[in-house]
């Protein structure tokens, strides 16, 4: 698995949003993409957070209204991310030893480019998904 990069198995693009999204229109969108994270970005598309699935989880036992609440007072802000040009055995390393289900996939000038889940990871060890064309790094 060395010889198979992130940005051959990647998504993308990926699904984002602001900081100011609520959560009501963000469970919205994750249900809408069948998706279960989102990136949250800047203006710039520079990665601020991450919302998963497992926000809402936290949400819903605390008894929070998805209305009212924005996104940037539940993502995780300290982001794992990794490079397109990471193996993915590194990745599925990293996932593991964090404990995380979802890696964003950033460069420098273009900021978040796609997504890597274990979703992926297990589709492509299963065989089920061949690998994408190798994509242009820079």
């Amino acid at each position: 698995m060395d010889d198979i990069f992130v940005g051959r198995l990647m998504s993308s693009p990926v699904q984002t949003i602001s900081a100011d999204a609520s959560a009501e229109s963000v469970a919205e969108k994750m249900l809408a993409e069948n998706i279960s994270s989102v990136v949250v970005v800047d203006e710039a598309g520079q990665l601020e957070g991450i919302v998963t699935s497992t926000d809402f989880v936290r949400i819903a036992a605390q008894g929070g209204q998805t209305s009212s609440i924005p996104v940037a007072e539940y993502m995780s802000t300290d982001v794992v991310t990794t490079t397109a040009n990471d193996s993915i055995e590194s990745v599925a390393d990293t996932l593991i030893k964090n404990g995380i289900h979802h890696v964003p996939v950033t460069d420098e000038t273009e900021g978040v480019v796609g997504m890597l889940t274990t979703t992926d990871l297990t589709a492509y060890i299963s065989g089920i998904e061949e690998p994408s064309p190798a994509r242009a790094q820079n």
